[in-house]
């Protein structure tokens, strides 16, 4: 102690800090966003590479040889069945006929006289004879001129678009030389092939949808009408021909076609957002929101589209899941669902 004073050390010590007070309400959930399981229609189909046909293709050769007299048709002329296509010259023929018919009425005025000179017992049953089967020559006769004459004319057997020709009027042609293509392609054939897994599951009549590098935004229907009875055994496919029409011949035979064959529609199927799958090894789960909680739940796979898998059992209809913002999650833990709206419709 100096000049009367003196100094005490104090006892007191500094308040020690607070523990902070849990939050209101229990805990922050996690924020994520979330989404309906809804059910919609979905197709299961399988994907092909395939080759458009013509429905009917047949390469127009005369059958007799002979001058071309005239071209009926003009390149790339939509022509219908039974229109002349190309004449031959036929003056020879013609005569031909000219004379053939002659004999036949000859012959049959001969056997006319002989069956009156027979009731008048004139001339033996063998000259009635001989006379009835000279008519039966002559008209065969004809037949086979007549049929040599619609020879030198062809005409188109079904309708269709006519191709280049190769020859010119006044060309002489051999028999089954070529002169144009015909190819009907008001409706298109279409080849594909599948594997044989598929094939207890394809029949007639089955829709087919076909696109072509040529067309891109656009996609053409079609249906099975033909299934190949065998299996290739070296490709392990089954071949497959469809009709597909043509409004306006914009398709042509030879085209290569990308094909989607739908196997199996379902009406009600159930849909999520293919990210709010959370693949674990070999299985997939989804989050569902419970309560307010994550409850991690194992779902079973269909068919998936993009942006899109079908759910074939785990969930049901109406479920709220989490669609982002799961991989952070954990079972049991609380969430807090983000708006979709932006702020300043959500402060509205």
């Amino acid at each position: 102690m100096a000049g009367g004073f003196y100094w005490k050390r104090s006892t007191m010590r500094a308040p020690a800090p607070q523990a902070a007070a849990p939050a209101k309400g229990g805990p922050m959930g996690m924020p994520v966003k979330a989404g309906i399981v809804r059910t919609g229609a979905i197709s299961e189909d399988v994907s092909a590479v395939g080759t458009l046909l013509a429905n009917e293709s047949v390469m127009i050769r005369p059958e007799r040889d002979g001058r071309i007299a005239q071209i009926h048709f003009i390149e790339g002329q939509l022509v219908k069945q039974g229109m002349k296509l190309v004449s031959l010259d036929a003056s020879e023929t013609e005569a031909q006929l000219a004379a053939a018919k002659a004999e036949a009425t000859l012959n049959r005025n001969r056997l006319k006289r002989a069956e009156e000179l027979k009731e008048k017992s004139f001339i033996s049953a063998e000259a009635l004879d001989v006379a009835r089967e000279n008519l039966n020559q002559s008209v065969a006769r004809l037949a086979e001129v007549q049929s040599r004459l619609e020879k030198m004319t062809i005409l188109a057997p079904f309708e269709g678009l006519a191709g280049l020709r190769q020859v010119s009027p006044g060309a002489y042609v051999k028999a089954g030389q070529d002169i144009a293509r015909l190819e009907g392609i008001g409706t298109l054939k279409l080849d594909f092939r599948v594997p044989e897994l598929y094939l207890g599951r394809i029949r007639p009549d089955q829709q087919v949808q076909v696109r072509v590098d040529a067309f891109l935004a656009e996609t053409f229907i079609g249906a099975i009408y033909a299934i190949e009875p065998s299996v290739d055994e070296q490709t392990r496919t089954v071949l497959l021909r469809a009709l597909v029409p043509n409004p306006g011949v914009r398709l042509k035979p030879g085209m290569f076609a990308r094909v989607s064959l739908v196997l199996g529609t379902r009406e009600n199927a159930l849909l999520v957002p293919e990210q709010a799958l959370v693949p674990r090894g070999n299985d997939n789960f989804v989050f569902r929101i419970v309560e307010g909680k994550a409850t991690l739940t194992k779902v079973e796979l269909g068919v998936r589209r993009p942006g899109e898998v079908e759910i074939t059992k785990g969930l049901s209809a109406g479920d709220r899941i989490v669609i982002d913002g799961q991989l952070k999650l954990k079972p049991g833990a609380p969430v807090k669902v983000l708006s979709d709206k932006p702020p300043a419709a959500a402060a509205k």
